[in-house]
């Protein structure tokens, strides 16, 4: 099928939920993704940030192979060894002691909600229920998860929606006191808001959240679904504040490509899911497991967290030197690893469909920043071919 009869055939037979790139991607091969018609694009998304290997890595391909032809799927009914050498790998990079593994970020995000929950009510005994987030934040599209997503444009004709939520301005330490209560369970936060534009909390807050959580016995859960594996030049965002949350939510970039979620936490906290309580028939099945298992390996092997560091920290130089450049058309440049977001002072929209026209994909949030989360082994080289085609796109006036 060539583009066009892949946009008809879609057209006629899914729902309209998706706005659509004008791209279809028949094939794609580390970091260039290729249409039916042959067109070469460079891919600064990763699938959203999933894809931080980039995409076919040999390594991964092989052990889909292996572990097709070995066992798949039997269901969280037995004892798989796939679960067990994951879940050791992914606890190995926090201070955390227990995974549950489910299939993506928004039911990452209702299983923490529901552990902290269930934490309060059967593990202290306290009638706890609150879940305070955000504004700005994105959750995910579940009806508890929207609601707890700080964001009302997703939230439109989902109503009534559950209660229990309550949403505080970004950043006010002193509107987040106010708002916690004796039914205060739990404060969903992330570290840096990517679908509100690349926008991190500052260092100094996250500190005073972190002390205001534990003197009012409130749990601290981060939502690490697109900051977390490597991303931000260390495997997880809150280690660069020396966090320790009681519960972290993983998602994305988690299984190289493959749908996959994890709720992790403390001993303690875990307590809120015994036997029965929670579950998921596909969540961390044997190929899904062993493939994410093998994304650590080569994470921490190739030290792709390091090298996000350093390929961020180069490209906010050459970034902030368009900035000075064109002082009137980028207000800000916010890097953190390969998580960039470049603040536009006007709509991006023409700006964004010209980088596409020159072969760039990447993502435009909040409708002035342009947000780019290449795989983590995207070259300087071609950070340096964005960065012209961008300056190249400002200087037309």
């Amino acid at each position: 099928m060539n583009s066009e009869d892949i946009k008809q055939g879609e057209a006629s037979a899914l729902c309209r939920t998706y706005a659509r790139y004008p791209l279809a991607v028949s094939r794609a091969e580390g970091t260039k993704l290729y249409t039916p018609e042959g067109r070469v694009y460079t891919d600064l998304l990763a699938g959203i940030a999933v894809c931080n290997l980039g995409h076919s890595h040999p390594e991964l391909v092989e052990v889909i192979r292996a572990q097709a032809g070995k066992l798949i799927h039997v269901s969280n009914l037995f004892y798989q060894e796939e679960q067990v050498a994951l879940a050791k790998s992914l606890l190995g990079t926090s201070h955390l002691q227990r995974v549950f593994f489910c299939n993506s970020g928004a039911e990452a995000n209702e299983g923490a909600i529901k552990l902290a929950r269930r934490y309060m009510r059967e593990g202290r005994g306290e009638e706890r229920y609150e879940i305070i987030t955000l504004s700005g934040s994105f959750h995910g599209r579940t009806l508890a998860t929207l609601t707890a997503t700080g964001q009302d444009k997703i939230k439109t004709g989902f109503g009534p929606l559950p209660e229990g939520f309550i949403t505080v301005p970004f950043a006010d330490l002193e509107a987040m006191e106010a708002a916690m209560n004796e039914r205060t369970a739990a404060v969903l936060i992330e570290m840096i808001q990517g679908e509100g534009g690349v926008k991190p909390l500052p260092e100094d807050y996250v500190r005073g959240l972190a002390a205001l959580c534990a003197a009012k016995g409130v749990l601290l859960i981060v939502d690490e679904i697109q900051t977390g594996v490597g991303r931000t030049g260390k495997f997880w965002a809150h280690q660069h504040a020396g966090l320790k949350p009681d519960i972290v939510t993983v998602a994305k970039g988690l299984a190289g490509g493959l749908p996959m979620g994890a709720v992790m936490c403390t001993e303690e906290v875990s307590k809120g899911f015994p036997p029965g309580s929670h579950g998921t028939t596909f969540g961390g099945n044997a190929l899904i497991s062993a493939v994410a298992s093998k994304v650590i390996e080569i994470i921490e092997r190739d030290d792709l967290c390091g090298r996000a560091a350093r390929m961020g920290d180069w490209l906010r130089g050459r970034l902030e030197g368009l900035r000075s450049r064109f002082p009137e058309k980028i207000a800000e440049v916010r890097v953190h690893g390969l998580m960039v977001g470049i603040e536009l002072t006007h709509p991006g929209a023409e700006v964004w469909k010209e980088l596409l026209g020159q072969g760039f994909v990447l993502n435009l949030t909040q409708d002035t920043v342009l947000r780019l989360l290449p795989p983590l082994v995207i070259t300087e080289e071609e950070l340096e071919a964005f960065c012209l085609a961008l300056e190249s796109i400002l200087a037309k006036g």
